[in-house]
């Protein structure tokens, strides 16, 4: 029980969500449960913040190569690696692959174990993810097997290949139209200026310029960045939940 308080109080984003102060070079491990998910709600941000320096690495829990119907999910999966592939060089980023399939992202301890050993592999002081709620439950179970695993990498009695690392400091929920329920904005992070590139980058993604479900997905989240940056005042910006634990500020006087 101790190590679990241990491990949420770390995760705890009181003030230093709001310090604007420069920060030394991070490392940024965003995790989607397909090839596409992270890049379309957070990459504006993790474009960002590779220009000012962070390593930024990019986990797939699947390709998510059932999601074309005119192609077998092997055809699909392929391309769908190729083009994950191109979208983190151009993004700068690192891409690492998980042993997933599509609409079988597993709850299990096996996963949370998979992912903690890559937790600590990568070494992130801050963690995306899904939202835990969703109507795709490859976006739920993804979520809550990264809330676990950061637990888990942080156990020094917990076996994996890599040594423990307890260095995650928090772990923000992207803003995803599937994983709408109880989401919450509540960071704010401006990104206006390089929304142009972002939309040229994951436009590699054949799926995310619209050409296989109809849904316009670089022009959805392009629209939700222009709504979000004027929320913030700040031109464009991508939105994060975190958990409810984590909504507090601790200030020795009044602002």
């Amino acid at each position: 029980m101790a190590a679990l308080v241990a491990a949420c109080a770390a995760l705890v984003t009181a003030s230093p969500i709001f310090a604007q102060s420069p920060a030394a070079p991070r490392t940024i491990l965003a995790i989607g449960a397909h090839a596409g998910d992270i890049e379309l709600t957070a990459g504006e941000v993790l474009l960002a913040q590779h220009d000012k320096g962070d390593r930024i690495v990019l986990l797939h829990m699947t390709l998510g190569e059932g999601g074309n119907p005119k192609l077998s999910p092997e055809a699909y999966g392929a391309q769908k690696k190729r083009e994950a592939e191109a979208v983190a060089s151009a993004m700068g980023a690192e891409v690492l692959f998980a042993p997933y399939r599509d609409g079988e992202v597993p709850n299990t301890e096996e996963a949370r174990r998979y992912v903690a050993d890559v937790i600590r592999q990568v070494k992130p002081t801050l963690i995306i993810t899904h939202w835990k709620n969703s109507m795709h439950r490859d976006h739920s179970n993804t979520s809550a097997i990264v809330q676990d695993a950061v637990l888990l990498a942080s156990l020094e009695g917990v076996k994996t290949a890599h040594p423990a690392w307890r260095g995650v400091r928090s772990v923000w929920y992207a803003e995803n139209w599937e994983d709408a329920e109880g989401f919450q904005p509540y960071v704010y992070v401006s990104t206006a200026g390089v929304v142009p590139r972002w939309r040229e980058i994951v436009s590699k993604y054949e799926f995310a310029r619209g050409t296989t479900s109809g849904f316009p997905y670089i022009d959805y989240y392009t629209a939700l960045a222009t709504v979000r940056g004027s929320e913030a005042r700040t031109g464009q910006a991508e939105a994060f939940d975190i958990e409810s634990y984590g909504k507090k500020r601790v200030l020795q006087s009044v602002p």
